[in-house]
């Protein structure tokens, strides 16, 4: 899995004109991708290192302030551009094993106390987000083999 994680004044997800996640107070970002081996064991480990990452002011975690998170779910995340001008996307799970996963880490999030919302997996979504700092930080957990 790999996840984009923005701290945020405030963000929000926007389909077909109506909002459908939106962060309540200062929070987090969490942009997901799922790539192919992504499993459970990936989603748990994932939702437990960005809950308790110390990226808040005063280096604090989310976990310590009880911080919302807004996942919004991106396979371009697993864009290869390795080879010409157009993006390759078979990096990225299809959609049929992506969106349970998905649901998996906002489920384990929830599980460890954060309040989630979410993006609508598939949809065209405008999101809409004001940075923090900027804090931004990336992780892939192919990088923790």
């Amino acid at each position: 899995m790999r996840a984009v994680i923005t701290r945020v004044t405030s963000a929000s997800v926007t389909v077909d004109g109506q909002v459908v996640g939106e962060l309540p107070r200062p929070g987090l970002l969490v942009l997901l991708g799922v790539g192919h081996g992504d499993g459970p064991d990936q989603a748990r480990a994932l939702a437990a290192k960005i809950w308790g990452l110390r990226i808040l002011a005063d280096e604090l975690a989310a976990s310590d302030v009880n911080a919302p998170v807004l996942v919004v779910s991106q396979f371009t995340l697993h864009a290869s551009t390795r080879k010409g001008r157009r993006p390759s996307w078979s990096r990225a799970a299809p959609g049929a094993v992506s969106e349970p996963l998905v649901e998996r880490f906002c489920t384990e999030l929830e599980a460890l106390g954060a309040e989630v919302h979410s993006g609508r997996f598939g949809a065209h979504m405008e999101v809409a987000s004001v940075n923090d700092g900027p804090i931004t930080i990336w992780i892939d957990t192919d990088d923790w083999q």
